[in-house]
């Protein structure tokens, strides 16, 4: 496993592998038959795309794009627990969007899950950093 005193690098590098999968997926589903057809008439497998929804999927899209960023950035303490918060609440989302998935959905979405993991186990054992000054002594 990865070693490092400071995890930033790494939960960031998880988040941007995230947001990888997402665009893969999303272009791997164009292929299948009729999708094209479907996202040109407004509506995908009998739901009704409105701007309602793109915009929630704009939202959830943002949120492992914004922690790209926020595992550099975020003191410690709060990177710990906001990587943690939304490394679940995504992985509840990716399964709450995939309630009937296909075989290729489910790979996806398996990767996605595992990566996660990673993510949430990495701020769960992060550690604050010793103090090496005289006080500490």
């Amino acid at each position: 496993m990865y070693q490092n005193d400071n995890p930033r690098i790494l939960l960031s590098i998880l988040w941007v592998f995230i947001v990888l999968n997402f665009f893969a997926r999303d272009i791997h589903e164009l292929a299948r038959p009729g999708m094209l057809a479907q996202v040109m008439s407004g509506t995908i497998d009998g739901v009704v795309v409105t701007e309602m929804l793109m915009l929630i999927g704009g939202i959830m899209i943002e949120i492992p794009i914004l922690m790209t960023v926020l595992a550099l950035l975020l003191p410690r303490g709060v990177n710990r627990w906001t990587n943690i918060g939304v490394g679940l609440l995504t992985m509840i989302m990716i399964v709450a969007m995939n309630l009937q998935p296909d075989l290729d959905n489910v790979f996806f979405m398996g990767i996605q899950l595992i990566a996660l993991l990673a993510i949430v186990g990495i701020a769960w054992r992060w550690q604050a950093p010793e103090r090496t000054d005289a006080l500490a002594s």
